[in-house]
């Protein structure tokens, strides 16, 4: 499991924000760690290029540093379907802002890319985990990823990132997903990865109904089984809202119920744009079911 043995926010004597370096990325039982997003991107679905280029980058880099986040989440590429992005613009969007964030805080880094280059060159500038969201569809991530000895998030889809596609047809969600990323798991190990380096995503929205997410929600136990840290992305997503009829600026308290849920049932780590809010969420959830200590 992800530590949430993090300062409070502001800087030390050194002057940098956040944890110390020793207590970077490792285990401690019964607390989710809170991570923070952080989109590189001048069309983001919710915050919509509020925070993009590099310096607003770095502001809400702090923001989310003071507001107690565990990790921070960059990504240079919307995860919508659209496009291709040209790896020369990711590149440009993300590794900067590697560069900055590290220098103010030892923050545990996370960089939400499917492109090997751009994992590649984020991890050489400081970055400590990739996110990807095409479940190690490209061996040459794997091999990036084991020759950093960096953590990776493995998550599931049943389709190529950016691509629009039909609903897939499952017989049993969970079950499906869960074969998926054992599969996934398997050659993450065979290309080298370390055992203790993977984390594991169930996707919710991606390629999956509301009916879906609500589903692997329900039966997380199932997904914990597989033996590694569960991350949970459900800061405002779409299946909140189809629940919900509200839209994406509507749905803190969609998101708020879906994250204490969530850490009740034993998420490890949980993806949101509101840290300090879901981080007293996930603490007061803990609190109620006696996970983690009393502080």
């Amino acid at each position: 499991m992800i530590s949430r043995r993090f300062q409070e926010g502001g800087a030390g004597a050194d002057g940098k924000v956040g944890p110390a370096p020793e207590e970077r990325v490792h285990g401690e039982a019964g607390r989710a760690a809170i991570m923070g997003i952080l989109n590189a991107t001048p069309d983001s679905f919710y915050d919509r290029g509020r925070y993009y280029g590099l310096e607003k980058g770095v502001e809400r880099a702090r923001q989310l540093i003071a507001e107690g986040a565990d990790i921070l989440d960059i990504g240079g590429v919307k995860a919508a379907a659209g496009p291709p992005l040209p790896v020369e613009e990711e590149l440009r969007r993300v590794v900067p802002l590697v560069e900055r964030v590290r220098e103010i805080s030892p923050v545990p880094i996370s960089i939400d890319t499917f492109t090997p280059e751009v994992a590649r060159e984020a991890l050489e500038r400081g970055a400590d985990i990739i996110n990807d969201t095409s479940g190690l569809a490209d061996p040459r991530l794997v091999e990036v990823v084991a020759e950093a000895g960096a953590r990776v998030v493995i998550m599931h889809r049943a389709s190529p990132p950016r691509v629009k596609v039909p609903l897939p047809r499952y017989g049993d969600v969970v079950r499906e997903v869960v074969e998926f990323l054992r599969g996934r798991i398997e050659v993450a190990l065979a290309g080298g990865i370390a055992r203790e380096n993977i984390i594991v995503d169930p996707g919710l929205d991606f390629d999956k109904s509301a009916h879906h997410s609500l589903e692997l929600l329900r039966r997380l136990p199932e997904i914990k089984a597989l033996g590694y840290p569960v991350l949970l992305a459900v800061s405002r997503k779409d299946f909140i809202g189809e629940v919900l009829e509200v839209p994406v600026e509507e749905r803190l308290a969609g998101t708020a119920a879906v994250t204490a849920l969530s850490v009740a049932a034993g998420a490890d780590i949980v993806r949101v744009h509101d840290v300090g809010f879901m981080r007293q969420v996930a603490r007061m959830a803990e609190a109620i079911v006696g996970a983690g200590d009393d502080r």
